[in-house]
């Protein structure tokens, strides 16, 4: 089996700290010439997005910044606009019915890259939030984790 390659334009680290990821999908999005050449160059943003199903089954990308392209002039587009995904008919099916269903639940895009044909993919994860009591939970293990290392280090050294 073939090694996949993907080049990661963006991550989202916000999303890993206010969410519980409980599955992920990927997606094609669809843009226009400039937005694909901003994206290669590294200028875009999903800290703020999220994904919605509409009333026609239709995935969209709401809050996605790809900053216009310099040499772009008038083909550029609004940079905030939205950008509609590219995912099969089950799986949007199976997507709608879960978020509709179950509370809490929406989609948060996780990463944005480039997969080994060129095109642009986004990552997609279906979420849960977190309460403030988790993210202290997350947040005091994380340093617990790091006492641990630096005093492995410590005692390494000597």
């Amino acid at each position: 089996m073939a090694k996949r390659t993907r080049k990661v334009i963006v991550n989202n680290k916000k999303a890993f700290h206010d969410y519980h990821i409980e599955e992920r999908y990927e997606a094609g999005i669809v843009l226009t010439g400039t937005e694909i050449k901003s994206i290669r160059k590294g200028s875009c943003s999903i800290k703020e997005s999220y994904a919605k199903i509409t009333s026609k089954g239709e995935l969209i990308l709401t809050g996605m910044h790809i900053a216009p392209y310099e040499q772009g002039n008038r083909f550029n587009v609004d940079p905030l606009r939205p950008r509609t995904l590219l995912m099969h008919r089950k799986e949007i099916n199976k997507l709608y019915g879960t978020v509709k269903t179950q509370q809490g639940l929406t989609l948060v895009p996780l990463s944005v890259y480039l997969d080994e044909h060129g095109r642009c993919k986004v990552e997609l994860g279906l979420a849960r939030g977190k309460k403030n009591y988790d993210k202290r939970e997350a947040e005091a293990k994380r340093d617990a984790e790091r006492k641990m290392d630096k005093a492995i280090k410590a005692s390494r050294k000597r």
